[in-house]
């Protein structure tokens, strides 16, 4: 009973967050549609990870990777909406924290990716070892910007505003991911799935995350020439 009520608060919780997180990121940035449906996609999409994590330890046998993604979605959204509220750009404990669970679920990852692929089938738990590789890039990704973060000290605020953007623009792409491609997909006709056209959602979600990227980064860039991170 517990696993189905909470699939189906997975569900829901992550419907909620695929339309939040779109409006958020089309929205005008700092105006108050963008950050209500901000507050809302953070909301919902914690809701969405940590559910996913819980199902994934329940039924390790079937959804191990959601729990791997739900921790790697929370992990983004949080330390995304933490680096919108800074005001000197400089990171303190929280990062230290974030930086050793994303540490601990890039290894783990990892450990799955390879053990998949030393399988027959190269497959693990019902998924192909290249599903975890991805995963475990993501995380990797995320630890070295925290890493270089630490090292290197406080943001420009274009960089600040660019760290937002690509974390919580990536934890929204596994919103999608999951939603159109991934377990969600089973919400929609058997032809619509096998057509291929669930996979233009997130095409155009990481189309739209590098040219926010591009146009937060280079559109002043000689007036502020500040620090990348």
């Amino acid at each position: 009973m517990l696993p189905e009520l909470l699939t189906l608060f997975h569900v829901l919780s992550g419907t909620l967050c695929v339309g939040a997180g779109g409006t958020a990121f089309l929205a005008p940035k700092g105006r108050p549609v963008h950050r209500a449906a901000g507050t809302v996609f953070l909301v919902s999409m914690l809701a969405t990870a940590l559910s996913g994590a819980v199902i994934g330890v329940l039924e390790p046998a079937r959804l191990l990777i959601t729990a791997f993604a739900g921790l790697l979605a929370a992990y983004l959204v949080l330390t995304g909406w933490r680096t919108a509220r800074w005001r000197t750009g400089r990171p303190g404990g929280f990062e230290w924290v974030a930086l050793v669970a994303i540490l601990a679920g890039t290894a783990g990852l990892a450990t799955l990716a390879v053990l998949a692929l030393q399988t027959e089938t190269g497959r693990l738990l019902g998924f192909a070892g290249e599903d975890y590789a991805m995963l475990a890039m993501m995380s990797a990704l995320g630890a070295v910007a925290d890493l270089t973060l630490l090292i290197r000290g406080p943001l420009s605020p274009r960089h600040r505003i660019a760290r937002h953007l690509w974390r919580m623009g990536l934890a929204f792409f596994i919103a999608v991911g999951s939603f159109f491609t991934g377990p969600g997909a089973r919400v929609f006709p058997e032809g619509l799935r096998e057509s291929g056209l669930l996979s233009l959602p997130e095409g155009l979600t990481a189309l739209l995350i590098l040219l926010f990227l591009v146009r937060t980064l280079f559109k002043r860039s000689r007036r502020d020439p500040g620090a990348a991170s």
